[in-house]
């Protein structure tokens, strides 16, 4: 009789979760579709001011099919809807976890919002107004160089920046990762320290393989990495000295 009643209490805290679960998909959901809307209308003016930047203010856009214009509003009007939502979903995230946490918890995961926003936020700005024009003027360069005639669509031009921009702004959300693998026990500042040179070849090498193949690109790319790594160290040792003494508070 007890047992039944047990799981039977399981099973309603199970349909509580995933019930909670809908509720925080559907609200993101939502805001994505009216950001999406929003997108749209906001679209002609972000193309406009792209098309003015150093990057593309000297290239034609040429299109090479009756889709291609629609296609680029499209994608640009889901880029920013992810950037608008991507805050709502941290956050309808950290609601749907929030009864589960301790307080001390509650008070460190609150923070990885905004954390997590500011940084992705750098990566764009950084992979969009750094690494694109010199991605640009290294291929056009190249292209010059060969005595080729320069004519560019619009739907690989914005190919080739959405293909570094995302890479690149995942890559600045670095340090939020470490210290939520610090956060759940799976690295630890030690274990961070000890891997740093291989972790600095892959880094390294990730860089010389994203930017164009010339020195100064790879070291402008490669050091905010290696910066961000050593970020990553120090805020796994933060985590990781609180976590140790919260254990040993409950130990005692």
């Amino acid at each position: 009789m007890e047992q039944a009643k047990t799981q039977q209490e399981q099973e309603q805290v199970l349909i509580a979760h995933l019930t909670e679960l809908r509720k925080r998909i559907i609200i993101v959901l939502l805001f994505l579709i009216l950001s999406l809307i929003a997108g749209f209308v906001v679209s002609p003016t972000i193309l406009q001011f792209i098309k003015t930047q150093p990057s593309a203010v000297n290239i034609e856009w040429n299109v090479f099919g009756f889709a291609d214009g629609i296609a680029i509003y499209f994608k640009c009007a889901l880029v920013v809807a992810i950037l608008v939502t991507l805050p709502v979903a941290m956050h309808q995230t950290w609601l749907f976890v929030k009864p589960g946490l301790t307080v001390e918890e509650k008070k460190g995961a609150y923070v990885f919002i905004p954390i997590t926003f500011f940084l992705f936020i750098l990566g764009v700005s950084f992979s969009y107004f750094v690494l694109f024009p010199m991605m640009i003027r290294f291929l056009s360069n190249i292209n010059q160089s060969i005595g080729a005639t320069e004519t560019y669509g619009i739907t690989q031009y914005f190919k080739m920046m959405f293909g570094i921009i995302l890479p690149v702004s995942l890559m600045f959300e670095m340090p939020v990762i470490i210290v939520f693998l610090t956060k759940i026990g799976l690295v630890n500042p030690l274990f961070l320290t000890k891997i740093r040179k291989a972790a600095y070849f892959v880094l390294v090498t990730m860089a010389v393989i994203i930017t164009p193949p010339d020195f100064i690109s790879d070291f402008i790319f490669s050091i905010p990495l290696l910066i961000l790594y050593e970020v990553s160290i120090l805020c796994s040792k933060w985590i990781y000295k609180k976590r140790v003494k919260f254990q040993m508070g409950s130990y005692k």
